[in-house]
């Protein structure tokens, strides 16, 4: 038996930022229902590791493959590919002159060509399931920012994406907010979808991730299970930013 493609590969990718070198020499690769959160410091390159998988960063060398083909350069092979890939940003990046409705169900209706009235169906049962289904002819206005984050959650389900990127979704949320966008996430874990996620959440990355990633300066220093990073960590730098976060 064959063993099956990773959604996700990254082999030897370096970025640079003028003289600052972000990304050096990552190797990761994240298999179908994994969930991988990314922790480190600001500044580590976790972000910029994020952004590269759908190409939203670019990247000097390397290669990154998504279910073993490269990722394209741009066009519509681009396009197309990043529609597979759903992502979530710390700003909600929601239209603000559409209603949450037309919101998720754009994507579908230009990129994949679903009829409107099965695309409002579909955009329906997932604001349902997100919990913000009485908000759905609102505009993002009119929302609180951990219902604008659960829209874009759903906006990106309604892709049917292969696999979810999430850049510190609950950062810019108040902390009444955070958990219910955390309580999404969880439930889509477990569910089976492939997710990379680059949080401050440690209790999120503890109990929902397959793996933990510790970054530091653009490499990745150490990886393995929750129990094993948490409980002990092998590098004196994550040894330092365990410490660093449990101090406060």
């Amino acid at each position: 038996m064959p063993a099956e493609t990773p959604v996700i590969e990254m082999r030897h990718v370096d970025k640079h930022y003028g003289a600052l070198h972000v990304l050096q020499d990552i190797n990761l690769s994240v298999d179908k229902g994994e969930v991988v959160v990314l922790i480190g410091p600001s500044g580590s390159g976790k972000s910029t590791l994020c952004r590269t998988i759908n190409r939203l960063e670019t990247i000097d060398s390397g290669e990154i493959l998504i279910e073993g083909e490269p990722l394209p350069q741009e066009g519509k092979e681009l396009a197309k590919m990043r529609a597979e890939i759903g992502m979530v940003f710390q700003s909600f990046n929601l239209f603000a002159h559409k209603t949450i409705l037309d919101n998720v169900t754009l994507g579908p209706r230009e990129v994949l060509k679903t009829p409107k009235d099965v695309a409002e169906q579909e955009a329906m049962r997932l604001l349902a399931r997100v919990g913000v289904e009485a908000q759905a002819h609102k505009v993002p206005a009119q929302l609180s920012g951990g219902q604008q984050q659960r829209v874009a959650i759903a906006r990106s389900l309604a892709m049917h994406p292969k696999a979810m990127l999430f850049d510190e979704p609950t950062s810019a949320l108040d902390p009444e907010m955070i958990n219910e966008v955390l309580e999404v996430m969880v439930e889509l874990a477990r569910e089976g979808m492939t997710m990379v996620v680059v949080t401050h959440e440690m209790n999120f990355a503890r109990r929902v991730s397959n793996r933990v990633i510790f970054m530091a300066d653009g490499q990745i220093v150490e990886e393995g299970t929750p129990d094993e990073f948490f409980d002990h960590p092998k590098s004196l730098r994550a040894k330092d930013f365990l410490d660093s976060i449990r101090g406060h």
